[in-house]
């Protein structure tokens, strides 16, 4: 669980003046801490000092415990954001049947539509690996067929007994 950012606040402000933005963003401008307190005070608000490192420091007359919780609303959103580009993996034989390749087709248009990157593995067993030309042809049709819905993000690589390519989502 991530920790909460933390903004100075009333009081433990310890800049001499600040530049004040009011409650509806508009820019007061630089004032003595004590004025700026008394404005939030007045207004029965916190006094949150946003930006501690410019010179002087930008507070801002709001509610606290609000602001704090629209940035960990605004922070949550981006991690759900953030998801796309997981790795999928369809995995065949060289000689699959059609009707399977069509199943295994619809799994990875799902993936894509969804975002996600998905990498076909060609794998072969025994004599299989004497005609690795034969897998090669397939992941290109393959490409072929998917050309309107995803990319071949690099080549295809060989690696033992299989035989990889990976599809990025348009």
């Amino acid at each position: 669980m991530s920790k909460r950012p933390y903004y100075a606040l009333n009081d433990r402000i310890g800049a001499k003046q600040v530049r004040l933005i009011d409650v509806d963003g508009t820019q007061i401008g630089v004032r003595p801490i004590q004025e700026a307190l008394a404005l939030a005070r007045t207004r029965g608000l916190d006094l949150v000092e946003i930006a501690a490192t410019a010179n002087p420091p930008v507070c801002k007359v709001l509610d606290h415990s609000k602001f704090i919780y629209e940035t960990e609303k605004k922070q949550r959103e981006a991690r759900k954001k953030q998801k796309a580009g997981l790795l999928k993996e369809v995995r065949f034989g060289p000689n699959i049947a059609a009707h399977d390749l069509e199943v295994k087709m619809g799994h990875v248009k799902e993936f894509l539509a969804a975002h996600d990157k998905v990498r076909l593995t060609v794998v072969f067993r025994g004599r299989e690996n004497q005609h690795q030309d034969l897998g090669r042809r397939r992941l290109e049709e393959i490409a072929k067929s998917l050309l309107e819905q995803a990319t071949v993000e690099g080549v295809i690589q060989t690696e033992r007994n299989r035989m990889m390519m990976t599809l990025v989502p348009k």
